[in-house]
């Protein structure tokens, strides 16, 4: 991993927007739409994960416009009541609204791709995204995204793996029961991404476009946007994360 001790520094010319991402289905949450539910956790009970989420980034100085992937189907602005009033009436110097929602496409990605579409119009020097199901971002890790990505370009935060990781051969047999060791991976050569992962924003819009053209032609679907920048723009580099920076995925997550 990179030094993550760097500091934002020379940021005159750096417009920095965040990308939040709050349209999936929330299938493994029984049916309950995540970002939308109280955070037990919080002080203020009226504190939902998605509000948690966008507050912790409305909070740093070095951040613009934040643009939040809705279900596409949403028509009554259930993700805007579900946040603090005095964000939804935040303005930009310009008078633009500093938050904006878009429908989310048929995946994760097509849904990052439809948010960088809107932030066009912004000219943002750099992009973070950021899972609206990880409500306990501090801003610690992201004013060290920031500096790292204003650095290296392309940063996302990472833990290390603490047990012996496999790969399987799921190809030799057809049991469900169980399964061929094909490789034995080293832990140290692994980690587990977090987000906010953060980009140059022209390259990584461009990356998404070639992206959206490779799953047209091959069936393909890409798991993270460090992904796509790592096959259509460069390397990645990867700072430390922050153990306290959860993703909610089940009811036991919440305490629920």
């Amino acid at each position: 991993m990179v030094d993550s001790a760097a500091s934002v520094n020379h940021v005159d010319d750096v417009n920095v927007a965040v990308v939040i991402c709050a349209a999936g289905s929330s299938k493994r949450m029984g049916g309950k739409k995540k970002e939308y539910l109280s955070l037990p956790s919080s002080a203020d009970k009226s504190l939902t994960v998605l509000g948690a989420a966008v507050s912790a980034f409305a909070s740093c100085p070095e951040i613009g416009p934040i643009v939040i992937t809705v279900p596409p189907d949403e028509e009554n602005g259930e993700a805007a009541s579900c946040l603090p009033a005095e964000l939804c009436q935040a303005k930009l110097s310009g008078e633009q609204p500093r938050l904006a929602f878009v429908p989310g496409g048929p995946t994760r990605r097509a849904s990052v791709h439809n948010a960088l579409s809107l932030l066009k119009s912004y000219n943002p020097s750099h992009v973070l995204i950021h899972d609206g199901a990880r409500p306990w971002v501090k801003a610690e890790l992201i004013q060290k995204i920031i500096a790292a990505a204003i650095k290296y370009g392309a940063v996302i935060p990472a833990l290390p793996l603490v047990e012996t990781p496999k790969e399987l051969d799921r190809n030799k047999t057809g049991s469900s029961e169980a399964h061929f060791i094909k490789r034995h991976l080293r832990r140290e050569d692994l980690c587990i991404a977090q987000t906010p992962q953060a980009f140059a924003f022209a390259e990584i819009l461009a990356a998404h476009e070639k992206a959206r053209e490779k799953e047209k032609a091959e069936n393909f679907e890409y798991t993270d946007d460090a992904e796509v920048w790592g096959e259509f723009a460069g390397q990645v580099a990867v700072i430390p994360g922050d153990p306290a920076n959860k993703k909610i995925t089940f009811p036991a997550d919440l305490d629920l």
